[in-house]
This record gives C-alpha cells, structure tokens and sequence, in this order.
C-alpha cells in the first residue's frame, strides 16, 4: 500500500474512537449517534453540490449500496447499545474487529481454507477479546448481551466494509454519504421504536444541533478518509487490518477521557486482539 494511503487510514482510526467516546459520554447514545448521521447527511449534501457530483450515478451499484444499508443499520444500532450498556475499552475493540467476520464469513460460506498462521491469528483475536471481558471479582463472561451487541456491530461493520470497497469503484464518497444516510435514519429509528424506545426521544438534540455538528465533523472526516483510500484502489481486507490501530487508541481514550478502569489489562489485551487481526490478513 502506498505510504500516503497507509496515512489517511491511520488518521481515520484515530479520529474514530473520539466521536465514539464522545458518543458514549451521553446518557442516550442512541440519540447522539442519531443526530451524527442526520448531520453527515447534510454535510455531504452540501459537498455533492459544491463539487457537482452526480447523486444517480449510485443506480449502477444499488446492491451494494443495498448491502451497505443493511451492514451500517445492524452496525449503528448495535454500537448504541454496546456504548449504553458497556465501557467504550471493553467493546469498541470487539465491535471493530471485522477482519475476523470476513475471514470467518469465507470459511462458512465461500469455502475457503486458510493456513495455520491464520488460524494462530483467530486464537490470538479471540484471546483478546475475552481478555477485555475480564474484570476483577466478575465472571469472564459476566455481561454476555452487552458482548452480542459488540459482535453484532463487529458483523455489520464487516458487510457495510466490503459493500463501501465496490461502491467506490463507481461514484465519489460524498455520493456515498448522502444516500446511505438517508437510508440509515430511518431505518435506524424504526429498529428502536420496534425495540420498544420512544422515538421522539430519538430527537431530542435538535433541541442543542449546535454541539452535536463538532461530533459528526470528526466522524465525516474518518469515513471519507477510508471511502477516498477506497478509491484508490485499497483493498478492503488492507484497509479493515490498518484500522485496527484505532484498538489500543480507543483503549486510551477511555481510560484517560472517560476515567475507564483496568486500562493496564485492557490495553494489552486490546493490542494482542489487534495483532491477531493483522495475523489473520496477512496470513490469507
């Protein structure tokens, strides 16, 4: 991978864990993440039209565009109750390691077979990720729903990864943006009311969108940053294994921005997890 692209996807994992963070200091992150998505849909409607991008150009690769729908959908609202219910060190690792979902998703349905260097790399991600589990005086899997949500954003993000790879073989990121957010919004809101929340609790921070445009600023800029690497001709399987760094950073962030504890345990298990997704596309 050239050097350059390698550096704009170490920017977006880096500024990824902030908006979670961020995201994860509200009593309602259901209604943040909300508020983030309505927000990008605006930014990139105003980047379509300053740069003249062609918004029917996405009819070519509706399917995609169908699968990416469903991946950020199963994504978004599983992140909101992971970051509800659990600590941002504990599950943000888990909820994005979805090299391992690609790799386990060719095993099952595409009949693929991979060396034993890879599955050393499965061992090791699956180490870390019950290592985070761990906390003194509690049992290693004392929280299993909280966990099944964090799995379940791990499986969305995987399919929404490899759907965004083809869509940007075709139409600019902006175009991207504009349309999958007005897809996820509602989407997003009717899984929460079937879930028995209150929409219009949902909304609450249209009454305060002023602090919410800083938040969706950052997340903006991270997505557009791999969508761009995207079409460029990164691979999805690269890509997905160098946004790992974004793990041990998250880490960080919660223990020093939300005062998380155990950040010594969780920070090493955090880097073997991350060192075993490496392993895993490496390894194919």
């Amino acid at each position: 991978m050239e050097p350059f692209l390698a550096l704009l996807i170490l920017i977006s994992a880096a500024l990824h864990p902030v908006w979670n963070a961020s995201v994860k200091r509200y009593e309602r992150p259901e209604e943040a993440l909300l508020a983030i998505f309505v927000i990008i849909g605006f930014i990139a409607a105003g980047h379509v039209l300053l740069a003249g991008y062609d918004l029917m150009a996405i009819g070519r690769v509706w399917p995609w565009l169908a699968m990416s729908w469903a991946g950020l959908t199963l994504y978004s609202t599983s992140l909101a109750m992971t970051l509800k219910r659990g600590d941002l060190s504990a599950y943000y690792p888990i909820a994005r390691s979805s090299p391992l979902f690609i790799v386990a998703a060719g095993f099952l349905f595409l009949g693929e077979s991979y060396s034993a260097a890879l599955i050393a790399g499965i061992a090791l991600v699956l180490a870390g990720a019950f290592a985070l589990q761990y906390r003194r005086g509690t049992r290693l899997l004392d929280d299993p729903l909280t966990l099944t949500f964090a799995l379940l954003a791990m499986v969305g993000t995987g399919i929404y990864t490899i759907a965004d790879s083809r869509i940007m073989r075709v139409v600019e990121p902006p175009v991207l943006l504009v349309w999958i957010q007005l897809l996820v919004v509602p989407s997003y809101v009717l899984v929460f009311r079937i879930a028995g929340n209150s929409v219009a609790g949902l909304f609450a921070w249209t009454r305060r969108p002023l602090r919410h445009i800083g938040f969706a600023g950052v997340c903006y800029a991270s997505y557009y940053l791999i969508l761009w690497v995207f079409s460029q001709g990164g691979d999805a399987a690269a890509v997905a294994s160098m946004r790992q760094a974004s793990i041990p950073f998250s880490v960080l962030v919660g223990g020093l921005w939300l005062k998380e504890r155990d950040m010594g345990l969780r920070l090493a298990a955090s880097m073997v997890l991350g060192a075993g997704i490496v392993v895993i596309v490496l390894a194919r």
